[in-house]
């Protein structure tokens, strides 16, 4: 039976969960999760977890940090002044914004704090810094 290797398009169903078994996402009455291995398009530790599966296999892998999406960074936590912000813009905790870096590319922030003059944002992905588990079954080789 084949198995999954680099270069394939591969199509799985997921059921991601928290170390305390929360489940934060899931392709459950959805169509499945279509990637191509080694592309770089699902977090590391997925990719890596989906090579070497065979068609039909199910699979549960616990990914740290590192391979999911990373440790937080406080360097990427910003107080912003209300004033760099547009005026009619009304914001509220756990909004989503998006910026652009220095480089020019799109960033997504969300707001953890608003007070009267300042408006804090965070950078980091909302999974950053956490342990991730996923259930995994490989449902198509394209």
């Amino acid at each position: 039976m084949a198995q999954a290797k680099s270069g394939d398009t591969v199509k799985v169903h997921y059921t991601g969960r928290l170390d305390d078994g929360t489940v934060f996402d899931s392709s459950t009455g959805r169509d499945p999760l279509q990637f191509t291995i080694g592309a770089s398009q699902v977090i590391a530790g997925f990719e890596k977890a989906a090579t070497g599966m065979s068609l039909g296999e199910s699979k549960t892998a616990t990914f740290p940090a590192d391979q999911a999406y990373g440790t937080r960074d406080e360097r990427m936590v910003m107080a912003v002044s209300r004033d760099q912000l547009p005026p009619d813009l009304k914001v509220k905790v756990d909004d989503q914004l998006q910026m652009r870096r220095p480089d020019g590319r799109a960033q997504i922030v969300t707001v953890t704090a608003v007070s009267e003059s300042d408006v804090t944002l965070d950078g980091n992905h909302p999974l950053a810094g956490q342990d991730l588990t996923f259930d995994i079954e490989l449902v198509e080789i394209v």
